[in-house]
């Protein structure tokens, strides 16, 4: 007897098949529904009216006087008595009750007025007032947008939200506009939202084909989605949160008491990967520490980071002495010893890769752990160094930027918009992966980014809220997740409850300090490169033995 194979575990693909097939299920029980109500409404409508004649003869009946019910008794059967002795009475009578019935039975639900009211209509006309100046032309002989035109020829369509405001709208414009000129769309974008109002967030789509315009005004972010487990591969690190249409992914998070799923920007790093370096930007409290203590907790499921805080504030020192943690350095001789060995490390592991692929053999595993390397704002040691007679530490970040890849060595910089100056060519050239938090102004975003964003920022944003780019992507909404300081007394018990739960297990004291500094040695060497100087955590021995032979 042929045995049956078990039944696969669910794949990815699968998943998303399974969720597919849900999806259509769930659509055409809909579809049924609704072609089910449409063929049953006339019953529905006379059932509704017989419920409601009964009701008034109830009624009818309970307001009569006792002394007076007799009579109407009376009345009542003879009309009955007399409608079935008539000829087709019972037929005419029946007809008579099914027609008051459909009568009051009918939906009284006031239809939807069409077109705006008065109101909107006079927002309608003032928006295609101020449009006049840049969408006409003395030459035109017919145009489009003139001083007390009609606004129903320039808005293909147009949708108003619950509060009265513009949350829709496609606009006409001449093809003389240059609508491939940055600085006509700036002017337009910027009317545009200062006549729909300030305090919301817009999305423009240029259709320079069609000559339209299409405004649409965008739903906030969840900025109070918790820190937590993500349903993510090896190699995938979730930056934060965006809007539906902008990726066809979502994930699976706990979001108060339910579970939804949101949409997240992915970043891939590894080896295939063609942005494997990150650098966010951002103003002081635009949630820039917030990000890099988010991905050094999904770095640690599956490999080791390096964290280097050059802001001194101890935003980090939640992670120090956690498993997987190599060192947490505040201090200038601490992170040029811990990034000089993460430079060695990086040539380490691209030598035994080489001699692993020369000799036929697949990487050792001691390089197949990803590396993380986490600096935050390291314009302070620029600064430092010099003045104390050393060098920048961003000079031995070089080697790890320019072949981190190959060595599964990743290098994430946080800076504040204020010392950008100071980031080496080597960070700018190499961190193809970009972020911008905080409310910052479109040149600073264009000119981090690489490319203006499709969207307005309000001026009012919370921490984590910015705009990312993987490399030649499109730019995306972001908003980060909620991953606090757990020590921060500002911060809720949930909060520090959940972040806790995320990290590791500790496997040294706090306390506990080095009595010397170790020299890094030279990676020619054949001894066992050294340890991360002044660090905090013990590095494994996997990670740091060399084998150049």
């Amino acid at each position: 007897m042929a045995r049956r194979p078990l039944p696969r575990i669910l794949s990815k693909d699968s998943a998303q098949i399974a969720r597919t097939q849900i999806a259509r299920s769930k659509e055409l029980a809909r579809t049924a529904a609704d072609s089910a109500t449409d063929v049953l409404q006339p019953l529905i409508t006379v059932s509704r009216g017989l419920r409601l004649l009964a009701s008034a003869g109830r009624r009818r009946w309970a307001d009569t006087p006792k002394d007076k019910r007799g009579p109407l008794l009376f009345f009542v059967a003879s009309m009955v008595l007399v409608v079935a002795l008539m000829p087709y009475g019972p037929l005419l009578a029946v007809i008579a009750v099914m027609a008051a019935a459909a009568w009051h039975g009918r939906d009284r639900t006031p239809a939807a007025p069409e077109g705006p009211d008065e109101s909107q209509t006079q927002r309608l006309q003032a928006l295609y007032e101020a449009l006049v100046p840049y969408f006409s032309s003395s030459e035109d002989p017919t145009p489009l947008y003139a001083h007390g035109g009609e606004w129903e020829k320039a808005y293909a369509a147009h949708e108003f939200d619950d509060a009265g405001r513009i949350g829709h709208l496609v606009i006409r414009y001449p093809a003389y506009f240059p609508d491939g000129e940055p600085a006509a769309r700036a002017r337009i974008e910027q009317l545009l939202t200062a006549k729909a109002g300030r305090s919301r967030e817009y999305h423009f789509a240029w259709e320079e084909e069609g000559n339209q315009l299409t405004v649409t005004a965008l739903p906030p972010l969840p900025a109070d989605i918790p820190a937590q487990r993500f349903v993510t591969a090896p190699g995938e690190t979730v930056l934060g949160f965006t809007d539906p249409s902008e990726v066809q992914r979502t994930l699976p998070l706990s979001y108060g008491e339910e579970r939804v799923d949101v949409p997240p920007v992915v970043w891939r790093t590894g080896i295939r990967s063609t942005e494997p370096h990150l650098l966010a930007m951002g103003h002081p409290g635009s949630g820039t520490s917030t990000l890099l203590r988010s991905v050094a907790i999904q770095a640690l499921q599956y490999g080791d980071v390096l964290i280097v805080d050059g802001g001194g504030t101890g935003e980090y020192a939640c992670l120090t002495g956690r498993s997987g943690v190599l060192a947490v350095e505040c201090a200038l001789p601490g992170a040029l010893a811990s990034l000089e060995w993460a430079a060695q490390e990086t040539e380490r592991r691209l030598i035994a890769i080489n001699l692993a692929r020369q000799a036929g053999d697949p990487p050792p595993p001691d390089t197949r752990r990803p590396l993380w390397i986490l600096l935050d704002r390291p314009s302070v040691f620029a600064h430092l160094g010099p003045a104390d007679g050393r060098k920048d530490p961003q000079v031995l970040l070089q080697v790890p930027l320019r072949h981190g890849r190959a060595a599964n060595v990743t290098v994430v910089v946080a800076e504040q918009f204020d010392s950008a100056e100071a980031l080496t060519d080597a960070v700018r050239q190499h961190t193809r992966a970009r972020v911008v938090l905080g409310s910052a102004a479109p040149e600073q975003v264009e000119a981090v980014l690489g490319a203006p964003p499709h969207t307005t920022s309000t001026t009012q944003v919370p921490p984590g809220r910015g705009y990312a780019r993987l490399g030649s992507g499109p730019v995306h909404r972001l908003q980060v997740p909620r991953t606090p300081d757990p020590y921060d007394d500002a911060t809720s018990d949930a909060d520090r409850q959940a972040v806790l739960e995320l990290l590791p297990p500790r496997t040294t004291a706090v306390e506990e300090e080095p009595t010397a500094l170790s020299k890094p040695a030279e990676v020619s060497e054949p001894a066992d490169v050294s340890k991360p100087a002044a660090r905090k955590a013990p590095v494994p021995a996997e990670a740091l033995a060399a084998e150049p032979s």
